[in-house]
């Protein structure tokens, strides 16, 4: 009986543990979305909205690794609730990494907003807002996949990902021809350089995720291969 009572304790334990995550995601993805909205509006109001819930995102991250470090002491878990407890450390780690992206982008906003750089300057800011949403729909489907602990879900993302990196790709080059065609925006194109990288770097983050929702379920290391070889090891 006091067995029994132990693990349902601990299995609610790692449901406590696995929802905050995913409220850890759901600030982290409307962190995000403040962000292009900050940088799409040129709105120094939305950038600092995103700075604000950079300091709850981090105060999250610390107190789900503190409960982590608690309950492995205290529980000694093994096989698949080792390796949940491990990958809630990887995913909290990716998600406040997101939640950094997001801080750089809104901090980059208020310094063209500073510098006077003109919202109407010829700058290509639909096409950081779409390569934002490609980034933005891949931390939804990994954070869905987490909740669900869905393989195939997760499976998605990694297929997916190469997109981003392309867009970041055309980004670049047409940030490229602006700053030969007018120097004019070559300081504030420079910025958005650094802001398209952290978007295809939210993207990242995502298939980070992915990755981990894998290793819970299957217990298999699948990093640093691709889609195709990924989909035959979880076979």
């Amino acid at each position: 009986m006091t067995d029994k009572h132990l693990s349902t304790q601990f299995d609610a334990e790692l449901s406590s543990i696995s929802t905050r995550v995913l409220e850890m995601g759901g600030l982290v993805e409307s962190q995000v979305a403040q962000a292009v909205l900050a940088l799409t509006s040129f709105s120094a109001e939305q950038a600092s909205v995103v700075l604000e819930l950079e300091e709850k995102v981090n105060a999250m991250e610390v107190e789900i690794d503190r409960d982590l470090q608690t309950i492995i002491a205290r529980r000694q878990p093994t096989a698949r609730d080792l390796r949940l407890l491990i990958a809630v450390s990887k995913s909290t780690g990716n998600l406040e990494r997101v939640g950094d992206e997001a801080a750089r982008i809104a901090r980059t906003v208020q310094r063209l907003i500073n510098a006077g750089v003109s919202s109407r300057l010829r700058l290509p800011m639909s096409d950081l807002g779409y390569e934002a949403e490609l980034a933005t729909a891949q931390l939804r489907k990994a954070l869905d996949a987490f909740a669900r602990l869905d393989v195939e879900r997760a499976l998605e993302v990694l297929k997916h990902d190469d997109e981003i990196d392309k867009e970041f790709e055309g980004l670049m080059r047409k940030l490229i021809t602006y700053m030969m065609e007018d120097p004019r925006t070559i300081s504030s194109s420079i910025d958005l350089v650094f802001v398209a990288k952290a978007i295809e770097r939210v993207g990242d983050h995502a298939k980070n995720l992915a990755e981990v929702i894998i290793y819970i379920v299957k217990g298999t290391d699948v990093r640093h291969n691709k889609p195709e070889a990924i989909e035959d090891m979880v076979r």
